[in-house]
């Protein structure tokens, strides 16, 4: 039951309020131990935050929950690729996972060589990810029209 797709699912919802409310649709979840720890989704707008990131919104919420701010043991799903700078945070949490569902390839950290990511962080991409594509291609085409 606690597949990575369950997962990435739960973060396609909140990718999905994200863009109800008028911000890019990107949601993240963390869990750990197949428990969910820490969850989030764009929020920059909102609390007029450059750095209001899901993903940094979730890690934050998962080492408050944890009590730590080392998360060697959680997994990180997320709709859309990290940028340089979630990227970085990630990195200093030495989070254990990350599952990515959509590339970003004009922001995502995967343009840099070598990888920004903790050397001891492993990495799955692709799940979900038309999903999350046409999330946020929906979201685009309505911002233009």
């Amino acid at each position: 039951m606690f597949t990575d797709e369950y997962f990435m699912a739960l973060a396609l919802q909140l990718a999905e309020q994200a863009g109800e409310e008028g911000e890019i649709p990107v949601g993240a979840v963390v869990a750990c131990k197949n428990r969910i720890v820490g969850k989030g989704y764009n929020q920059t707008e909102r609390l007029k935050d450059v750095t209001a990131h899901a993903e940094l919104l979730a890690v934050t919420a998962a080492a408050q929950y944890l009590d730590s701010k080392y998360l060697p043991d959680c997994t990180l799903y997320v709709t859309l690729e990290p940028c340089v700078m979630c990227a970085g945070a990630l990195f200093w949490s030495q989070i254990g996972r990350i599952v990515v569902a959509a590339p970003d390839p004009k922001r995502g950290y995967s343009r840099l060589e070598p990888s920004p990511l903790h050397p001891k962080t492993r990495l799955t991409t692709g799940v979900l990810a038309e999903e999350s594509l046409q999330l946020l291609t929906k979201f685009f085409k309505r911002l233009r029209t």
